[in-house]
């Protein structure tokens, strides 16, 4: 059991420095306000997800690695909390059409990637 912590914890530490890196690179070509480099993020943790949990369901892997990346890895790198704080800043900005677009946008491409990922996923079996 402590192993199994300290292993989510580490994994999640990589997801966050993934999450850091793949946001940099995103930021420093894509200059507007619409918060581009978090969505793509959590479509990306999300279509992740989805893999992972349809990967777990046809017993492709263990529990223990299902925990890994899902609760470790993704739980790092995945950004709702990011998203729900950006729609603020645009609402707090004047700008409501855009955060409502940006919210909506976030969860139905967050839905829709869970659902390719765990689609591509069981395909695999």
């Amino acid at each position: 059991m402590p192993t199994s912590f300290i292993l989510v914890c580490l994994c999640g530490g990589l997801g966050a420095v993934a999450r850091f890196i793949l946001d940099t690179s995103i930021q420093r070509w894509w200059r507007r306000a619409f918060p581009l480099s978090t969505l793509i993020i959590t479509a990306v943790g999300a279509f992740c997800v989805g893999l992972a949990a349809a990967a777990f369901m046809n017993q492709a892997v263990d529990m223990r690695t299902y925990l890994l990346f899902v609760i470790g890895f993704f739980g790092g790198f995945s950004t709702f909390s990011t998203a729900v704080n950006q729609i603020t800043s645009l609402v707090r900005g004047r700008r409501q059409w855009s955060a409502m677009a940006y919210l909506a946008v976030t969860i139905l491409a967050s839905l829709a990637c869970i659902a390719l990922g765990w689609w591509l996923g069981s395909l695999a079996h």
